[in-house]
């Protein structure tokens, strides 16, 4: 509510754009939206800002708009609660409006405008010019000069306008103009909206009723739009907090299991601990042992240019049913090595050549080396945190910890993704004011994290995840859906 218009990012860019032919699109980071039809100029302005709307609530904050429509072009600032600020209009130089003389638009404080139900205030009604041939003759005689022309304003339907000078392009009669080919496109076409497949709307269309998707399932639709996008490099994903049990593990393995489902990108699971952690206990072992270490040794290999990209599953270990690949943390009980900084860039090296995306879990020490360097390869933060209050306090010190380095790791760490899960200690037996407990206690967490880093997301209790190898399609509807929201505020950081 307190968000002033310097403060809300301009990322992810977003386009609203209404045609004269009666469609209209939303460019949502490159990618078109749906904008149902309309009858209206005005009723397309607010089917699009519609849709802007529920990318501004996926995101949980303000975005900026560039609005383009037949009438001016200009920004607007979306809010999650429907409201819409005006940062600026300006109308196409060639409308003039009926109502008031065209002047220069004032500067100051933006106006908190209606959001969807009303169009943006600054915009006109869109009028037609009219040439002097087609005004029929006033009912009333009109005071002017002897053999001077009779002047129309564009717009007055019908009055006579305020005698004067005329510019030449309403005076006088033009030559016609062709339009360039370059202008137009027969392929150009508005999207069509594929109905409701959920609830009792998707119920009806498998009978034959096609209805529109109900919010909800918009919403689920942009979630997975945004993860199932590809980039141009590869990604890093660092999964960090600096208290053991906050649920680094399983946040690793579903940010992996959603990202390569829905992508189709090659992804890994790494399991960057200084000596031996626990991901590949929660996950599938393939038929090797081979961990980082064994992957660091065969680097030089693995970077030639004669070596194909089937090489690398010598190193790591597939998951079937979830489609990416573990690389292991050494479980040598005997051994007593430490990855270094520089093992850190080789790994990360010979990953990014035959990976996409790269998830990596972390130990519990933020002043390791192999940690402060995964850091300097990463592009998006994640901070899980189980609603315990130690738990969550040694995600602040970890946030904490990186914002005061500067630089890199302060850009990271207000970029961060928190992921708030309910607490798993001893769920089963809690009762009903045990529950409520719980959930009051994760939500007050993600409250107290929201002003600091860029997304919060909540994710519910899930027995699914507590013991055992982690899988996808184990996990409850809920659960599903809200990992699939974590996964796509973590893709919107890319």
């Amino acid at each position: 509510m307190g968000t002033t218009p310097t403060e809300v990012l301009a990322f992810p860019s977003i386009r609203a754009i209404v045609g004269v032919n009666g469609t209209a699109e939303v460019i949502v980071a490159g990618n078109s939206r749906v904008v149902p039809a309309g009858e209206s100029v005005q009723e397309l302005r607010r089917n699009a800002l519609a849709l802007v709307v529920v990318e501004a609530q996926t995101l949980k904050r303000p975005v900026r708009v560039r609005i383009e429509d037949p009438e001016g072009h200009g920004e607007l600032i979306v809010h999650p609660d429907h409201r819409i600020e005006s940062l600026s209009y300006q109308a196409h130089p060639t409308r003039r409006r009926a109502d008031a003389p065209e002047t220069a638009p004032e500067t100051g404080a933006p106006a908190v405008i209606d959001a969807v139900p009303a169009a943006p205030a600054a915009v006109p009604e869109p009028v037609a010019a009219v040439a002097p041939t087609a005004v029929p003759a006033p009912a009333t005689p009109v005071d002017r000069q002897p053999g001077a022309p009779t002047s129309v304003a564009s717009g007055s339907r019908g009055l006579p306008a305020t005698p004067g000078p005329q510019p030449a392009a309403v005076a006088e009669e033009t030559a016609p103009t062709r339009r360039s080919l370059k202008e137009t496109s027969f392929l150009v076409s508005a999207p069509v909206l594929e109905p409701a497949t959920q609830g009792w709307r998707g119920t009806l269309t498998r009978l034959g009723l096609r209805l529109g998707p109900s919010a909800e399932e918009l919403s689920e639709r942009e979630d997975i739009r945004m993860v199932s996008q590809h980039w141009p490099g590869p990604r890093t994903i660092a999964v960090v907090n600096r208290k053991g049990g906050a649920n680094k593990t399983p946040t690793v393995v579903m940010l992996s299991a959603i990202l390569a489902r829905y992508s189709g990108a090659a992804t890994v699971a790494w399991d960057n601990n200084e000596s031996q952690g626990t991901l590949g206990w929660r996950t599938e072992k393939g038929s090797h042992d081979r961990s980082v270490l064994d992957l660091i040794d065969s680097s030089t290999g693995l970077l030639s240019p004669a070596t194909n990209a089937a090489e690398i599953a010598q190193f790591v270990h597939h998951q079937t049913g979830d489609k990416f690949d573990v690389l292991r943390s050494d479980e040598n009980e005997e051994g007593d090595h430490e990855v270094t900084a520089e093992e850190v860039d080789i790994a990360h090296q010979v990953l990014t050549r035959y990976y996409r995306l790269v998830i990596m879990d972390s130990g519990n020490t933020a002043r390791a080396a192999n940690w402060r360097r995964m850091i300097e390869h990463t592009n998006q933060l994640v901070v899980p945190v189980t609603a315990i209050e130690d738990r969550a306090e040694a995600a602040r010190l970890t946030l904490q910890t990186l914002e005061s380095r500067g630089g890199h790791d302060a850009e990271l760490a207000r970029n961060a993704v928190v992921i708030v899960s309910e607490s798993t200690d001893s769920k089963p037996h809690m009762s009903g004011d045990a529950v409520r407990r719980a959930k009051d206690e994760a939500q007050r967490i993600a409250d107290g994290f929201e002003p600091f880093v860029r997304a919060v997301v909540r994710i519910p209790y899930d027995p699914a995840l507590v013991n055992g190898p982690i899988r996808y399609e184990a996990l409850q509807p809920a659960t599903r859906r809200a990992w699939l929201a974590a996964a796509a505020a973590v893709a919107a950081g890319f």
